[in-house]
């Protein structure tokens, strides 16, 4: 199947509606305890409003700092990430009383753009489990041939049939949406990476593991060769 080409300015439309689409549900609810407090005289009623003021800020800001990672430039012009950040940043978006994040993957200083498709394999995993359950990361090899393993577990996991499609850039309809452009986008980092992604499921098991594509290992070696 011949492989879709999105826009460059349809690519960044559609990710800037997916961050709107990630925070405006919490800056809603802020919006919507900022109200109550201004109107309302009860202490109960203000302290819940205040309550939900709070958790509605720190769920915004945990989105806002996970997008910036996975899929903005980092406010780095470095060309690595901390994976130590990338950690901080998955367990405050996803680690709840639902779900649990287990994290295997060494502090180390990585290339951005295998950084950012951890953290978008990341977010594929999450939704898989939408009941909750336990997401374990983990990563082996160096940075010339790192290969990430993400399993989530939880009642009915599965990933969405489009999903596959999407992150090889051949989407089932030949059009990208706001809704699937995360998928699609984390496809792009993964083939910027020289990693080639795979999802396999059983019983209330999602397997995603990212490799270095055929043929990658060869020509990074080649490349070194030319720089030294």
């Amino acid at each position: 199947m011949t492989k879709f080409a999105l826009d460059p300015m349809d690519l960044a439309a559609l990710l800037s509606s997916r961050v709107c689409h990630d925070v405006i549900s919490p800056v809603g609810a802020i919006v919507n305890g900022l109200e109550v407090l201004e109107e309302e005289k009860d202490a109960e009623m203000r302290g819940h409003a205040l309550a939900l003021i709070k958790s509605s800020a720190a769920e915004a800001s945990a989105r806002l700092q996970f997008c910036r990672l996975a899929f903005g430039a980092a406010g780095s012009k470095g060309a690595a990430i901390d994976t130590g950040d990338a950690e901080h940043v998955t367990r405050q978006l996803i680690a709840d009383e639902r779900t649990k994040l287990e994290w295997s993957v060494p502090r180390v200083l990585m290339s951005k753009n295998k950084v950012k498709l951890l953290l978008n394999l990341c977010l594929i995993a999450d939704a898989a489990i939408p009941r909750g359950g336990v997401i374990s990361v983990s990563s082996s090899g160096d940075e010339d041939d790192v290969s990430f393993l993400i399993e989530c577990k939880g009642t009915n996991a599965r990933v969405a049939a489009a999903i596959p499609g999407l992150l090889a850039g051949t989407p089932e309809d030949g059009a990208v949406d706001a809704r699937a452009i995360q998928a699609y986008y984390a496809g792009l980092v993964a083939e910027a990476s020289g990693l080639a992604v795979e999802i396999s499921s059983e019983s209330d098991r999602v397997t995603i593991a990212a490799r270095p594509a055929p043929g990658a290992l060869d020509a990074a070696e080649e490349q070194a060769e030319i720089d030294a």
